[in-house]
């Protein structure tokens, strides 16, 4: 049985409001917030909890999201404006755990599901109150000018559709939610995917990749799940699944709009309960991963055609991030030249430090069908190709069909 020591919180006992219309869910939530020390406000309405919020200090509240006379939503809002420094924390129901993404717009840190397992609670609000104090320490350290550059920050995208999926990034990086990256091949679903566990909490961890498109059902389901010794034909010794190497990180699954039935159902436990066992196997291993996923199929037309599963979808989709194609933000495209130029220099000792305004035009009228991982190939090409002594990227080294696209 998991414990959790009194830590979660500072040596003075911190306000906690818990607003439910569920009588036996307040009873729960009290007795373990004051074991673990805070003191414990309960409210049966959102009313009732503005009413007590008024009039004492409050550092944590966790609602429900669907209550009498006011929602979560709302409360929130308004416990904000009273409590600005305050940490949030949203109670749903399977099925409105969508409505989550606008409460998490709204300020919620988090967000804990009916029916909850009371460690798995423990440590969401542990975790949302560490990171809340961090983040007003860092705040302070700004304001006395020593603010850091972050380790993983990036060139500043040009386009608005890209500032605007950056700013996002940053907004629910913290989060524990799930998010479904959606994009053409090649936009760099990967790398959003990196940025978000490195902006995370979860950052010293490991990040795990893996391509769902590239592996059959069951070489798939043993890879995500690990198996045990004799569970299949060559399988000589046990073997630690993605699950488990993710355990405490971040866990990406590419493509995973082609996983079968089978693994779509085992996938939806982890979700739902955060516990699996291995193929061939009947221990229950519980794990601490943050999902992300990402495809480029019409999963709404997998699902209307009965090859998605639609509760798993609804899971999956909690967060979602949409990549634009690479032909529909041609602004960004001088900066990610010049990112995969440093790049490829120092890979090869080359030194072009920049690009001709030729080059630079045909560069940025062809359409990219590849985007992004395209635009990197041929930057990777030139770069290889150049002359050793060459510092600028002219037309003639560009590929013969992106030269004629632009009439060069």
């Amino acid at each position: 049985m998991e414990t959790a020591s009194k830590d979660g919180t500072s040596a003075q006992p911190r306000n906690l409001l818990i607003a439910d219309d569920e009588q036996n869910i307040r009873r729960v939530l009290e007795a373990i917030f004051k074991k673990d020390g805070y003191q414990v406000f309960t409210a049966e309405n959102g009313l009732k909890a503005l009413e007590i919020a008024s009039s004492n200090t409050i550092d944590v509240l966790v609602t429900d999201l669907i209550m009498p006379d006011m929602n979560g939503v709302e409360l929130l809002q308004k416990v904000k404006v009273k409590h600005p420094n305050s940490v949030a924390i949203m109670i749903t129901a399977y099925a409105t755990i969508k409505t989550c993404v606008d409460a998490m717009r709204y300020g919620a840190a988090d967000y804990i599901t009916k029916p909850f397992d009371v460690g798995e609670v423990r440590a969401i609000v542990k975790r949302c109150v560490e990171r809340s104090t961090e983040h007003r320490e860092s705040g302070a350290a700004t304001a006395a000018g020593t603010k850091k550059r972050p380790a993983s920050a990036v060139s500043e995208p040009a386009s608005p559709a890209m500032k605007q999926i950056q700013q996002m990034i940053s907004r629910v990086a913290a989060s524990r939610a799930t998010v479904l990256i959606r994009g053409e091949s090649g936009t760099g679903k990967e790398l959003v995917a990196r940025s978000l566990h490195q902006q995370s909490d979860r950052a010293s961890g490991p990040f795990v990749a893996i391509s769902c498109a590239a592996l059959s059902e069951t070489l798939l389901e043993s890879e995500l799940f690990g198996h045990d010794k004799n569970a299949f034909t060559g399988a000589l010794a046990e073997k630690k699944g993605r699950f488990e190497m993710a355990h405490g990180g971040t866990l990406f699954l590419d493509e995973i709009g082609d996983i079968s039935p089978s693994v779509q159902i085992k996938l939806l436990r982890v979700l739902q309960q955060r516990e699996f066992e291995r193929v061939g196997g009947t221990k229950t291993i519980k794990v601490d991963v943050r999902l992300i996923a990402a495809t480029n199929a019409d999963l709404e037309q997998l699902i209307k055609h009965g090859k998605f599963r639609e509760d798993l979808y609804y899971r999956l989709d909690v967060i979602q991030i949409v990549l634009p194609p690479l032909r529909e933000r041609a602004e960004d495209i001088p900066i990610l030249v010049d990112v995969f130029l440093d790049k490829f220099n120092r890979e090869n000792g080359r030194n072009i430090s920049s690009v001709s305004p030729e080059a630079m035009l045909a560069l940025s009228v062809y359409s990219w069908p590849g985007n992004v991982r395209e635009l990197e190939n041929v930057i990777e090409r030139c770069t290889v190709m150049s002359d050793p002594d060459a510092t600028v990227l002219l037309p003639s080294m560009l590929p013969t069909m992106i030269r004629e696209r632009s009439l060069l």
